[in-house]
């Protein structure tokens, strides 16, 4: 395989401070280890213009802060050392807190279906920090590199990057404040595709909606309710046995009447492409792809075949522009069937039945030269879905070049903000994932990508009718608005959960729809200036301490939104943290305890439209609406950008860009056009302007836009009225709201009614979370020291449970467990939860989880089968059975981690995923102890347990997990000899 042109092979160990160039402008420096390292370097992938990388400016200035390096077998390991109080952002595509302190992240693009909070590895990867410092200045570090790469944030202040050699630090600034850091960012890797205007509107999807006959009736439906929506999606189903580019002919044999049929009806349509390609001579995909030679291939330079929707599949090398031109023409051809936008899926790239979860890094990518030449797939694999989106990008831009691309992707890398939005990935329908949605597209917003938003609702589970509510509530006010759910759960449109919940949502998506003259405003700010579209409250003020970890709440312009994301907590019992300054709060007469807080910043001004059902609907004509807020000079501005919603003609000038003022003087408020841009002419419409006074109060006054409109302000008296009648309005909607039950039923396979609220044991070193129901399942296990889960999972499925016998069958899964005993630490107790299930004949499981207060480090199981009711005639004894221990643990980096244990006999064992699955009895049973461990998190989850108890251990590694199994013995039990195994788990540092 040829190697990149110039690459040299460092040396074993160097170290010292890193040399430095001043790059693209003023305030930004490239950091290299040595010269020889410069010109090793691979060719940027993040940068829209690789020069501005590589071409040295003049500049007079020296770096604030300078990066060292050490370079130890093959890694370069950069560490930057910042005041004390710094506050870090960014890392892109992340779970988990805001504030990043205390976290490590590793760029490795990863299908994590159902992750967690202390999932090190999403769907993308952005090697990036932003760092706030203690002055409310800012600091960005870019480490550009599409290699894994480690981002360690665990040491306060310190900032390490680790990956393979050689590779650049970008650091921008400091500047004055966090928006200047990510400006100066966009000028390195572009700014967002300018979006049309349709696809801020809200978006319905599922998987799958089963037939064009249910796709029209979910869209007749939400026009008959009066629920706002713009845009319906088309998931894998919609496929000829899920091979792209074709169309299932009984359920949509009709592509393009479908899709008349959803404009006819002020809807759009979009439709899912993944990058797996069946493997099948006929498929006429297959065939020119094979003609154009456009597959990746294995190290032996035959195609590669993995595993996924389709059965065999081959992949197309997006990093050969000969492969991007082949997928784009095929695009174009496809976007003639009605597809207003396309869905990247799965192009991490997924694969199925591989542990790794994705292709051998192996494999080989012969790549253009510009992007780095003929590579392994370790080098392009970050890349590869970003370069998917570009070439999906350009094949929508082919078919119409009149009409602005969107794409969705769901793998991507730094810049790729360029060609796609993004979603936040296969979350869960639970508090816990609604709560980290916000912190999510923030974190996403921080590092170059403001189009995104995660699945309202959540994708895996079903969704309580609050929970849902609640989620549309924040979720109406992200940049990117879509409702997403899974197969096999219940519907998650806005009107499945009741008429609490559709009430709520049809308020939440009715104020987005009046803010998307905003919004779209935002957009348009963030595509020519590469400001960010939504922010983090502290964004009001950064130099507030306080506000730095505020996760509820975060900001769209000046416009701040509170959410609650606490269940049994409303808005109304929130507690808001508010920046300095004026804030005024209001809402659109749709108050509601399960909707978002609006405040508005004083000396601001936001354009408002009137509430439609799509997009489409609204009129430039129609009248405008403006929110004023005075500042404490009685004064406010604020900008409205207006187009055709779509096409290029903003560019050339075919645009209205109007900054409007807002002035008291002698009480009288003058509210006026201060100055345009762009050659669209002014419609002729109405303007409408609500002046806050505070409290919800607003007054109200008529003009024509364009004109100067003035209001008389009342008396301090009259305000003081005005307040105290919002108010008590306000008081009354919270009051007269239905609020949205709060009941979610799970049937049990004998009609028993079974709650799914996991329960939490928190002591020590360990975070758990138990469902006592499916089999006592512990669906979390969270080492805190680490930050580290060894186990996260949704309730249905996963997890850590017990087995009654050999057959693989979960009692619990049928069978309803009881929580005996719940014991609380605070009550002097040790922190505890003692469960059982009924198994039949006389049979329960019984188990007991423990924290102990005596050893904080661990937690403990203790099992047991135990014969309760040996029917008559058996002796006393039970049937023939066997306590299987069944933890399933996510695999954080697959390829870097194994089973290791010393067995009784002596001999020493270490089980590689390749190994399949390995069971162990007789001498070769480890002695009472083996362990999980993760090379590149230095460390290991250790298993200790009673040997005499243990009769066969088994290792069993699926796709991105692997079980560690404890069987006992296969007997009959009676009152007097029960099955027993007890075990418990604690975290080592391996060094």
């Amino acid at each position: 395989m040829a190697e990149y042109e110039g690459k040299v092979v460092p040396a074993d160990f160097t170290s010292g401070n890193m040399l430095f160039e001043p790059i693209l402008e003023e305030g930004v420096f490239r950091f290299d280890c040595s010269s020889d390292d410069r010109d090793a370097a691979f060719p940027s992938l993040s940068f829209t213009n690789q020069k501005n990388r590589d071409m040295p400016i003049m500049n007079h200035k020296v770096p604030m802060y300078t990066p060292t390096f050490e370079c130890v077998l093959g890694q370069q390991i950069v560490t930057i050392e910042l005041p004390t109080g710094t506050s870090f952002y960014g890392t892109g595509e992340v779970s988990g807190q805001l504030e990043r302190t205390g976290k490590r992240v590793f760029t490795w693009n990863t299908d994590a279906w159902g992750y967690g909070s202390g999932t090190t590895s999403l769907y993308q990867s952005h090697p990036w920090v932003l760092a706030v410092l203690p002055n409310g200045e800012a600091l960005g570090i870019l480490a550009d590199t599409t290699r894994r790469c480690e981002i360690d944030l665990r040491k306060e202040s310190i900032v390490k990057f680790s990956a393979s050699s050689s590779y650049p630090i970008i650091t921008f600034g400091p500047f004055a404040s966090p928006t200047a850091v990510l400006t100066s960012l966009s000028h390195a890797i572009g700014t967002v595709f300018m979006p049309p205007k349709w696809s801020l509107g809200y978006q319905q999807c599922r998987w799958s909606y089963d037939s064009a006959v249910r796709v029209l009736e979910v869209a007749r439906t939400f026009r008959e309710k009066g629920i706002p929506c713009d845009v319906i999606w088309m998931d894998i189903d919609y496929m000829d046995g899920f091979q792209c580019f074709t169309f299932d002919q009984e359920r949509f044999s009709d592509p393009k009447s479908l899709g008349k049929d959803l404009h006819l009806n002020g809807f759009k349509a979009i439709w899912m492409l993944d990058p797996g390609i069946k493997q099948e001579d006929g498929y006429f995909v297959y065939d020119s792809g094979s003609a154009n030679d456009v597959w990746i291939h294995k190290a032996d330079g035959t195609p590669f075949v993995g595993e996924v929707w389709p059965g065999p599949c081959v992949f197309p090398d997006f990093t050969q522009s000969k492969a991007r031109s082949w997928w784009a023409c095929l695009v174009k051809d496809f976007i003639s069937n009605g597809v207003d936008g396309i869905w990247n899926d799965m192009n991490e790239p997924a694969v199925f039945k591989t542990v790794t979860k994705t292709m051998p890094e192996d494999n080989v990518h012969r790549g253009d030269a510009e992007l780095g030449g003929c590579q392994n797939h370790s080098h392009y694999h970050n890349v590869y879905g970003m370069l998917m989106a570009r070439s999906t990008y350009e094949g929508m831009k082919l078919a119409n070049e009149n009409k602005r691309p969107f794409v969705l992707t769901r793998a991507g890398f730094i810049g790729s903000q360029r060609y796609a939005a993004t979603w936040t990935g296969d979350n869960l329908s639970n508090w816990d994932h609604l709560h980290m949605s916000i912190s999510m597209v923030l974190q996403l917003g921080l590092s170059g990508q403001p189009l995104s938003g995660p699945d309202i609702g959540g994708f895996a589970g079903n969704a309580t009718p609050r929970l849902f509510g609640r989620w549309m509530g924040v979720g109406a006010m992200f940049p990117f608005c879509r409702g997403h759910s899974e197969i096999d759960t219940v519907d998650h449109e806005p009107w499945s959960f009741g008429e609490e919940c559709e009430e709520v949502c049809r308020l939440a998506l009715k104020r987005r729809y009046r803010l998307i003259p905003h919004i779209y405003t935002l957009f348009y700010m963030a595509h020519t200036t590469g400001t960010p579209v939504a922010t983090p409250t502290f964004f009001a003020d950064p130099k507030d301490p306080s506000l730095r970890t505020v996760e509820n709440s975060f900001l769209m312009g000046p416009l701040l939104i509170y959410a609650s994301t606490i269940p049994d907590q409303g808005l109304d019992e929130l507690q808001h943290k508010l920046p300095k300054g004026i804030w005024l709060s209001f809402d659109f007469d749709d108050s509601h305890p399960d909707l978002p807080a609006l405040y508005l910043q004083g000396g601001s001004i936001i354009p408002l439209g009137p509430p439609h059902q799509h997009v489409g609907e609204a009129d430039p004509t129609d009248d405008l609406t403006l929110l004023v807020a005075l500042d404490e000079h009685g004064k406010a501005e604020g900008v409205l950008f207006e187009d055709d919603g779509d096409g290029y003609e903003f560019t050339t000038g075919g645009y209205l860009l109007t900054y409007y003022v807002a002035e008291l003087q002698s009480s009288v408020v003058s509210v006026r056009v201060s100055k345009t841009e762009g050659s669209w002419k002014r419609p002729k419409r109405g303007l409408h302007v609500q002046l806050l006074l505070g409290g919800g109060a607003k007054m109200d006054a008529q003009g024509t836009d364009g004109e100067v409109l003035q209001i008389t302000m009342p008396s301090e008296h009259e305000v003081s009225d005005l307040v105290s009648t919002s108010k008590e309005q306000y008081r009354n909607r919270l009051e007269s709201a239905k609020h949205i039950p709060d009941v979610q039923e799970v049937s049990g396979h004998k009609g028993i009614e079974l709650s799914s609220t996991p329960i939490e044991l928190k002591s020590g070193d360990w975070a758990l979370k138990v469902v006592p129901w499916i089999g006592g399942r512990i669906i979390s296990m969270m080492h805190l020291p680490s930050g580290t889960q060894w186990l996260h999972s949704r309730i249905e499925a996963n997890g850590y449970e017990e087995y009654s016998g050999v057959e693989y069958r979960s009692a619990g899964w049928s069978e309803e467990y009881t929580i005996v005993e719940h014991n609380l630490e605070q009550a002097g107790e040790e922190e505890s939860l003692k469960l059982e299930g009924e198994i039949g004949g006389g049979l329960v499981i019984e188990r007991q989880i423990s924290l102990p207060k005596d050893n904080s480090k661990v937690f403990r199981v203790d099992s047991g089968i135990i014969a309760r009711n040996v029917g008559a005639g058996s002796g006393g004894y039970s049937r023939l059975v066997c306590l299987r221990v069944h933890p399933m643990f996510n695999l954080l980096h697959p390829t870097e981690t194994f089973v290791s244990f010393v067995s009784i006999d002596g001999s020493k064992h270490e089980v590689w995923p390749e190994a399949g699955e390995q069971s162990y009895e007789g001498n070769l049973r480890p002695n009472g102890e083996w362990m999980l461990v993760d090379k590149c998190l230095g460390l290991a989850l250790v298993n200790r347990f009673d040997i005499t108890e243990v009769h066969k251990c088994l290792v069993h590694w699926g796709t991105g997990t692997v079980n560690l199994e404890l069987w006992s013995e296969q007997r009959p039990v009676s009152k007097q000899s029960p099955l027993m195994i007890a075990h418990e788990y604690e975290v080592r540092v391996i060094p």
